[in-house]
C-alpha cells in the first residue's frame, strides 16, 4: 500500500518487505526476504539490504515503529520521512502516552504494566493482555489474572465502536485527514480474536456521532503532536462509546486506513506526509467523505493453495500471493478493496466477496486433496 500511494504520488520508489507479492514486484523494483533473501531474518535482514540502495530519502511502515534502533540504521546518511527513534521510544511508552493524555483532559484506559497488574487490576472490569511491542492485534488476548512476563501490558476493555484516525503532523501540529471503523477479528473475513483485518471509511455511525467523533480525534492528535514532537503521517486506535474517544494506541507512521481514506477524501496523503516531514504547510481538512471506501484483510482458515492470481489486481484484489502459493491457516491470503455509496455497502461488498474468493480456493483446495 505505501509503495503504490508513493508512486502514484509520482515518486520512484524501492519497496523493502517481506513477502514479495505478485502486485509488489509488477509496481517498482522490491527486495523482499521471502523472496529474494532466502527467507531468512527480518526487519534487521530488509534494513541490512537498504544499505545497498542509493535513495534519498526513506520512509518506514507497520512493525518498525517498535524498533527505533532499527529506524535509525535505516535513515542514516537519508532523509527520513516520519517520526525519529527518540519520538518512537517516547509515544509507543504506554506510561508516557497515558499521561500525557490524562493531563489534557483526553480519554485512555487503565493500564498497567506486567509488574503491578496482578495488584492493581480490578477484576470486576474487563481486561486486555497485549504485547507491548505489538501491532495488527497479534498477541491480544483477553485478561482474567495470572502471571504475566514482562513484555506486556493490561488495558482495561473499552465498550465501543473500534476506530482509527489517519492524521498528519508538521511543526507540532496535526490534521486528522479521515476516520475509519476498525474490523477487528472478523469472522467473515477469517480474523479470529482481535486481528486487525481491515478499515472502512467512514465509519458505520450517525451524522452527529461522526462529527463528535471528529472533533474528538482532531483534539487527540493535535495533542500528541504537540506532546511527542510527531512528524508526518500517523495514525490513533480509539473506541468510540457514543460519548468519548478513548485512546488506546499511537501508531507514529503510516497506517493501513490510508489508500481508503485518500479515496473517500480525495486528500493525497503520500505528498502530505512528505510536505509535512519537511515542516511544510499541513492540508486542509476535507470534512465529510465524498464517498464510502475500505480494505479488508481475508485470512486463510484451512491451508490453502491458490491457482493462477495473475489476474487478481483486475478485481479490486492487493498483496496477492503469486500463481500456485500455499498459505497456511491463520495467515492472510490477500486484501480486497471496494468503493461503495455507504460505509454498510462497503462492508457487504467486502463480506461477499470475501466469501467468494474462500469459496473458489476451498474448491481448488479440495480437487487437489482429492487428485
Amino acid at each position: 500500500m505505501l509503495a503504490e500511494l508513493a508512486a502514484g504520488a509520482g515518486y520512484d520508489v524501492v519497496a523493502l518487505d517481506r513477502f514479495g507479492d505478485l502486485d509488489l514486484q509488477r509496481l517498482c523494483p522490491s527486495v523482499s526476504v521471502l523472496r529474494d533473501l532466502g527467507g531468512r531474518g527480518g526487519m534487521a535482514t530488509l534494513v541490512d539490504a537498504a544499505a545497498e540502495i542509493g535513495a534519498p530519502s526513506v520512509a518506514y511502515g507497520a512493525g518498525l515503529e517498535n524498533q527505533p534502533a532499527l529506524v535509525a540504521r535505516l535513515a542514516a546518511g537519508r532523509e527520513l520521512l516520519g517520526c525519529s527513534p527518540a519520538t518512537l521510544e517516547r509515544v509507543r511508552d504506554p506510561a508516557l502516552l497515558g499521561a500525557s493524555l490524562r493531563a489534557a483532559g483526553l480519554a485512555y484506559p487503565a493500564t498497567f504494566g506486567a509488574a503491578d497488574a496482578e495488584r492493581r487490576a480490578d477484576r470486576s472490569r474487563r481486561w486486555l493482555r497485549k504485547p507491548v511491542r505489538g501491532g495488527g492485534g497479534r498477541g491480544v488476548r483477553a485478561w482474567r489474572g495470572g502471571a504475566l512476563d514482562g513484555q506486556v501490558i493490561v488495558q482495561e476493555r473499552i465498550a465501543g465502536l473500534a476506530c482509527s484516525a489517519a492524521a498528519v503532523a508538521s511543526r507540532g501540529s496535526a490534521v486528522v485527514l479521515g476516520l475509519s471503523e476498525q474490523l477487528v477479528g472478523h469472522r467473515g473475513l477469517g480474523a479470529r480474536g482481535y486481528a486487525w483485518a481491515g478499515n472502512v471509511v467512514p465509519p458505520r455511525l450517525g451524522a452527529a456521532e461522526q462529527q463528535a467523533l471528529a472533533v474528538a480525534a482532531q483534539a487527540i492528535c493535535a495533542h500528541l503532536a504537540a506532546a511527542f514532537e510527531l512528524h508526518g503521517l500517523f495514525g490513533v486506535d480509539l473506541v468510540w462509546d457514543g460519548d468519548r474517544a478513548w485512546v488506546v494506541e499511537v501508531n507514529p507512521r503510516p497506517t493501513g486506513s490510508l489508500e481508503c481514506v485518500q479515496a473517500a477524501h480525495g486528500v493525497g496523503v503520500f505528498a502530505a506526509h512528505v510536505a509535512a516531514c519537511a515542516g511544510g504547510p499541513l492540508p486542509i481538512a476535507s470534512g465529510s467523505a465524498a464517498q464510502a471506501a475500505g480494505k479488508a484483510i481475508v485470512f486463510a482458515t484451512q491451508d490453502v493453495r491458490v491457482g493462477d492470481t495473475r489476474d487478481w489486481p483486475a478485481r479490486g484484489i492487493r498483496d496477492v500471493p503469486h500463481p500456485g502459493e500455499r498459505i497456511a491457516a491463520g495467515h492472510p491470503i490477500c486484501t480486497l478493496i471496494s468503493l461503495q455509496e455507504s460505509p454498510q455497502a462497503v462492508l457487504a461488498d467486502l463480506e461477499a466477496r470475501a466469501a467468494t474468493l474462500r469459496g473458489e480456493l476451498a474448491r481448488r483446495t479440495g480437487s487437489r486433496a482429492r487428485a
